[in-house]
């Protein structure tokens, strides 16, 4: 899978660009505040029709301007996909091939990326918040079917939560909790189906994980990834196993629920959980084995991509060079290099010159503006 082409019009701090790309390594070089992380965010925002840095999707409209269009031309399966996103304060509109995607579950995937950031240090030392983002993001994007599931859940949860503070503030007869027992019903057969698919692709993501871990670290740490689901279910309960347990959580907890005017049990309370050598990493581990464990886990998603679709990936890394060692970097690279079409940003060439075996595209980026300054050989290799 590759980005041929990327056309922007209003995006960010950018008035209009158009570019084309390579199948391997593009470098966007500048200095802080010029716009490279916008640019390698409209890729990112191309896929997953969201921003991994934004609060408000009006942050991505180009100032004192109506509409941000975003246009990529993908190739993939030997075949070349057109998607095409409008964004402006009513909300967004997206196309694949010129037709418009009534859902957004039905656009995501058409584009797959792998994002690595300073911030995705955060996946192992952070919220829980931060670890169910990382599962829905990455998961939604693989499996539409369970971006449908999870959407359902959330608009269930928010109904049940909102129906429950009505009842605790009205104290009303227990009549009234008819309603209740309808939407807890509704939420856990659309959080048996997230808690199910969340069992897989753990599953799979440990695999790839642990066996990328043991390289980087010479086979002297062994990398595991636990599910931790509020809901007492394992990975060997079959999908309507965990939603009759889930639903007799719900029902157990009730009067709890009522009396908080939340719901306290579900996929929204979830979390996982890394041991390195059985020694749980988010606690006891160092910064360079949490950093090691982070690495791990996106290059894991690089293969788990690969293995679920036939293709692999586009790998976006924001300025993340330089937050690992020289020993980090050599495995990053060496892992994608002339297998994964990668965009990187960086204020300094100086960390990757002597580490790449290709020569890279590189743009610079200045005040809004990108200018392609070297491209890669025929042969795409250093002499």
């Amino acid at each position: 899978m590759r980005l041929n082409k990327l056309t922007l019009s209003h995006y960010r701090n950018y008035t209009s660009v158009d570019l084309s790309f390579s199948e391997n390594i593009h470098v966007f070089l500048g200095e802080n505040a010029q716009g490279k992380t916008n640019l390698l965010e409209s890729i990112y925002v191309l896929a997953m029709a969201r921003s991994h840095r934004a609060n408000s999707d009006k942050e991505l409209i180009k100032w004192d301007e109506k509409v941000a269009r975003l246009v990529g031309e993908v190739e993939k399966r030997q075949t070349s996909v057109l998607l095409e996103m409008a964004i402006s304060n009513k909300g967004k509109m997206t196309k694949v091939n010129h037709i418009e995607q009534s859902r957004l579950s039905e656009y995501i995937g058409e584009l797959n990326v792998v994002l690595f950031a300073p911030e995705d240090l955060y996946l192992i030392k952070g919220s829980p918040q931060v670890r169910r983002r990382f599962i829905d993001m990455e998961l939604g994007q693989m499996n539409p079917v369970y971006l449908y599931h999870l959407s359902l859940y959330q608009k269930t949860l928010k109904q049940r939560n909102k129906y429950l503070k009505q009842l605790g503030l009205k104290k009303q007869a227990q009549t009234d909790e008819v309603y209740l027992d309808v939407l807890t019903e509704q939420l856990a057969q659309a959080g048996s189906e997230v808690i199910y698919y969340r069992y897989q692709f753990i599953q799979q993501l440990e695999s790839w994980a642990n066996q990328l871990h043991q390289k980087i670290t010479n086979h002297k740490e062994l990398l595991q990834i636990i599910y931790e689901t509020s809901i007492p279910v394992t990975k060997e309960h079959a999908k309507n196993e965990i939603f009759q347990i889930f639903y007799e959580q719900l029902k157990k907890n009730q009067e709890k629920d009522l009396y908080k005017q939340n719901t306290s049990v579900g996929p929204h309370r979830d979390d996982l959980i890394f041991l390195v050598n059985q020694q749980n990493v988010q606690t006891y581990g160092s910064q360079g084995q949490q950093r090691t464990t982070a690495l791990s886990v996106k290059l894991a998603e690089i293969e788990l991509i690969h293995d679920l679709i036939g293709e692999y990936p586009i790998l976006l890394l924001d300025d993340v060079m330089s937050e690992l060692d020289d020993e980090r970097q050599v495995h990053l690279l060496s892992s994608i290099e002339n297998k994964v079409q990668t965009f990187i940003t960086t204020t300094s060439l100086d960390h990757l010159s002597d580490k790449l075996t290709v020569h890279p595209d590189v743009f610079m980026v200045k005040q809004g503006v990108v200018e392609r300054i070297s491209e890669q050989s025929e042969s795409g290799r250093k002499e």
